[in-house]
């Protein structure tokens, strides 16, 4: 997982390529969220503005959606557009609310992130339909912060394997939030 940092120096490199070749090509980026509190929608709606096509012909809602289980995606060769963007179980999953689970099914905030990045939700929790854990409402919201903490750690020099094995992601996490990763390695030294 990259570092706050680091999203920040290629959200600039971006910008600076989409200044540069203008018009000429859209360059997508797309920001993670993992140091918000709350998800992005995902592709700004699963099935609603983006429809991908692979190499071989199969028509994605999403970038990373093959990693998902259990959908099936259509291809273009064998069947119209119209009929993935509307009729496809892969483009309909999760199109409105029907689909969610708590907390976002009663949140009040599901009509701006529509549940998340359902690939991330995946990662996670081993199921597409859970809340994304990006945002704090999700009960596996903890993963998200021990995954960022544990980067940050080993990003600021803590690498020996010593403190891999000797330290829970609990720990790391209670690092990462204290003042200075460096106290850390005299304690753990490497």
């Amino acid at each position: 997982m990259p570092t706050r940092e680091q999203f920040v120096e290629a959200e600039a490199t971006v910008g600076r390529y989409r200044k540069e070749i203008g018009d000429r090509c859209k360059v997508f980026f797309v920001v993670p969220d993992y140091y918000e509190t709350r998800p992005k929608r995902c592709m700004n709606g699963w099935g609603q503005v983006f429809l991908g096509i692979a190499p071989d012909g199969a028509a994605l809602p999403c970038h990373t959606a093959r990693s998902l289980p259990g959908l099936e995606f259509s291809n273009v060769i064998d069947t119209p557009i119209k009929d993935i963007w509307y009729e496809s179980d892969a483009f309909n999953r999760f199109r409105g609310f029907g689909w969610m689970k708590e907390p976002c099914r009663s949140c009040d905030e599901k009509t701006i992130d529509l549940g998340g990045c359902r690939c991330q939700a995946y990662l996670f929790t081993q199921d597409s339909a859970n809340a994304d854990p990006v945002c704090s409402k999700s009960p596996h919201h903890e993963r998200v912060i021990e995954a960022a903490c544990v980067k940050k750690l080993f990003s600021c020099g803590a690498r020996s394997m010593r403190v891999r094995a000797v330290m829970s992601p609990r720990q790391a996490r209670r690092m990462c939030w204290s003042k200075r990763c460096v106290r850390w390695r005299v304690a753990f030294p490497i």
